[in-house]
């Protein structure tokens, strides 16, 4: 039997840059997986420190970098997250994606929506200073973290839950989703994948992360909204079936042509 080809796949917070981030499972999932429409739903990046990058996380570039080749006829859409401010202008260009705060696409006659999810994180939003040094400390913890990266893992899903980060961040993109009329709101942001469906039957659905202990991700077709987790192999198991419903950090220039990235590209303003 062929593969199902979807209409859209979206992933988010592949955190390229940190210890745990699995942007060798990300890359290999685009690899095995056939859509037309690719959402990178933000956090793509960890923050500003390309020294950070390794050979796997270049490889990820490159491999979006290929399917925008308007040769693929795949859509790739870049959703900017709060850890990718001060890169999404330059990557964006490198990787020839567009970015975009949210973006809003029709299927089936139904409005969806995207949008990255820190805008209803109202810590994030009220104390960036603080929110910043959160970020610095965690990416420490994973450097020193000789756990094979568990402990790192059970701090951010700690932090996550103490915050009520998920509640949080559903409630307000099913209210921002009602106001622009989308019958269907995705985020990232919070790493913990669900879906929920409030009274006037709009539904939520956040497409997990890329830095636990394995990937998640959305895919949506003629059958309804699915959250897959990440397995390895073509298939992946399904996480939701709502249907329907409710070592050394390599330098940039080193991987830039092996990753199909241009080392001395010009830069320009294309953030939307």
């Amino acid at each position: 039997m062929d593969p199902p080809v979807y209409d859209t796949l979206i992933l988010s917070d592949v955190h390229l840059g940190s210890e745990v981030s699995r942007a060798e499972d990300a890359t290999q999932l685009l690899r095995q997986t056939q859509f037309r429409r690719l959402i990178l739903l933000g956090d793509i990046f960890s923050d500003l420190n390309f020294r950070r990058l390794t050979k796997a996380h270049w490889r990820f570039l490159g491999y979006i970098r290929k399917l925008s080749n308007p040769k693929r006829r795949v859509e790739v859409v870049w959703v900017e997250g709060n850890h990718d401010r001060g890169l999404v202008d330059i990557m964006s260009h490198l990787v020839g994606v567009r970015v975009y705060q949210e973006y809003v696409w029709e299927y089936q006659g139904l409005r969806h929506l995207a949008i990255h999810g820190h805008q209803f994180d109202r810590f994030v939003v009220n104390n960036s200073l603080i929110s910043a040094a959160n970020s610095f400390v965690h990416l420490q913890i994973q450097r020193f973290d000789f756990t094979g990266k568990w402990f790192s893992r059970f701090v951010d899903r700690m932090g996550t839950r103490w915050l009520r980060l998920s509640s949080k961040v559903a409630s307000g993109a099913m209210a921002h989703a009602r106001l622009r009329q989308a019958g269907r709101v995705f985020c990232g942001h919070t790493h913990v994948a669900l879906s929920r469906r409030d009274d006037d039957e709009i539904e939520y659905y956040n497409s997990g992360s890329w830095a636990d202990s394995r990937g998640t991700y959305i895919t949506i077709d003629a059958e309804g909204v699915r959250i897959h987790e990440y397995d390895g192999q073509q298939r992946s198991d399904d996480r939701d079936s709502g249907e329907e419903r409710g070592q050394a950090d390599p330098q940039p220039a080193e991987f830039a042509d092996e990753a199909g990235l241009s080392a001395d590209a010009e830069y320009e303003n294309i953030g939307g």
